[in-house]
């Protein structure tokens, strides 16, 4: 390869590399309801931490979203809960599997508004 073609592709390659996305990780039960929902819309994304209800010690976690474009593509967003300082079911939006068999009379993902 000649040195110009290498120092061109090379070149090419930085502009094209986009660096990682940090994503933040919050525990839930020290924010209010309204803390953890304005932290998810201005970020897009965000992690959310609790502990299990069911299994003592056991720190539950997932990914919770504005809406479904932010899930991968074969996921949408779907309503779900998690406790807070304030509220026992505060409501988020998580990324679920879309499977389309057990959507037969719908068209497309469901949209389910943050």
């Amino acid at each position: 390869m000649r040195p110009t073609q290498l120092a061109i592709t090379t070149i090419a390659a930085l502009l094209l590399a986009q660096p990682a996305l940090a994503i933040s990780r919050y525990n839930s039960t020290a924010l209010t309801c309204d803390q953890v929902r304005q932290r998810v819309l201005n970020e897009g994304a965000v992690i959310l931490r609790y502990p299990s209800t069911r299994v003592k010690g056991m720190t539950l976690y997932d990914r919770y979203v504005t809406r479904s474009a932010m899930c991968d593509p074969h996921e949408y967003a779907e309503r779900a809960y998690v406790p807070t300082r304030d509220a026992a079911r505060c409501p988020v939006l998580n990324c679920q599997d879309y499977d389309p068999e057990t959507r037969r009379f719908g068209f497309g993902k469901p949209i389910i508004r943050f």
